[in-house]
C-alpha cells in the first residue's frame, strides 16, 4: 500500500482519490502541498493507452487526411490516421493496425517520426508518430464509433493547410511539420526524403 505524503518533484502529495475510472482513462485528484508550500488539490488524467498517428506518403508526395466529428469539440475535424494502442502492445503494431482499419492502407516500410506528451500539465498521454511509405491500398474497417471520411491531398498542401491554421489537430501538425523539417535537414529515410523534398523545396 502506497505510504504518503510522497514527493513528486517540488510538490508533496498528502492525499489521493480515484474520481473516475473506465477502460480508456482514469482520473486521480491529490491533495498536495504546492512549491511554495501552501495546501492545494493538483487532478491527474493517466490513459490507458498510447496515442498513435501515421503520415502516410505515395511515390507521388500524397497523404491521405481522415475526417470525423470529435464528440469532446463538437466540431469535424481532419487528421491523419491516429488512435490509441494498448500499452502491451507496440507503437508500431498500432500505427499499422490504424492505419489499415482507418484507410485501407498498408504500408511496406515504416519509420519513427516523433515522439511528446500530449498535454503534460494534466495528463501522462504518450504519443508516437510514424512516417510510412510503399503504400499498398485495401479496405477500411473503421471502429463501430467511428463515422470517417477519406480524403487523398498532396503532402505540400497538407502542409500550407497546418500553417494557416485550417488544420487544427496537434498530432497532425506536429507530424506535417516534423516531417517537412527532417526532410529539409536530411533526417530521413529513402525513398521518403526525396518524396518529401520534392513536395516542399
Amino acid at each position: 500500500m502506497e505510504i504518503l505524503p510522497e514527493k513528486n518533484g517540488p510538490w508533496t502529495i498528502r492525499s489521493w482519490k480515484i474520481i473516475h475510472d473506465s477502460q480508456w482513462l482514469r482520473l486521480t485528484e491529490h491533495g498536495v502541498t504546492q512549491p511554495d508550500g501552501s495546501e492545494g488539490q493538483y487532478g491527474v488524467i493517466q490513459f490507458k493507452n498510447l496515442a498513435i498517428g501515421v503520415l502516410p506518403l505515395d511515390e507521388d508526395g500524397n497523404t491521405w487526411l481522415v475526417g470525423q466529428h470529435r464528440f469532446a469539440l463538437n466540431e469535424y475535424s481532419w487528421e491523419l490516421p491516429e488512435g490509441g494502442g494498448a500499452l502491451d502492445t507496440t507503437p508500431l503494431e498500432t500505427a499499422k493496425r490504424e492505419l489499415r482499419e482507418e484507410t485501407g492502407l498498408s504500408a511496406s516500410d515504416y519509420h519513427p517520426l516523433c515522439f511528446f506528451f500530449t498535454s503534460n500539465s494534466v495528463t501522462n498521454e504518450r504519443a508516437y508518430g510514424f512516417l510510412a511509405w510503399g503504400l499498398q491500398e485495401g479496405e477500411a474497417s473503421p471502429e463501430p464509433s467511428e463515422e470517417l471520411k477519406l480524403r487523398e491531398i498532396p503532402f505540400r498542401e497538407l502542409l500550407e493547410d497546418v500553417i494557416s491554421g485550417k488544420i487544427t489537430d496537434g498530432f497532425t501538425i506536429t507530424m506535417v511539420l516534423m516531417a517537412a523539417e527532417k526532410a529539409r535537414k536530411g533526417l530521413l529515410p529513402e525513398p521518403a526524403a526525396t518524396i518529401l523534398k520534392a513536395q516542399i523545396d
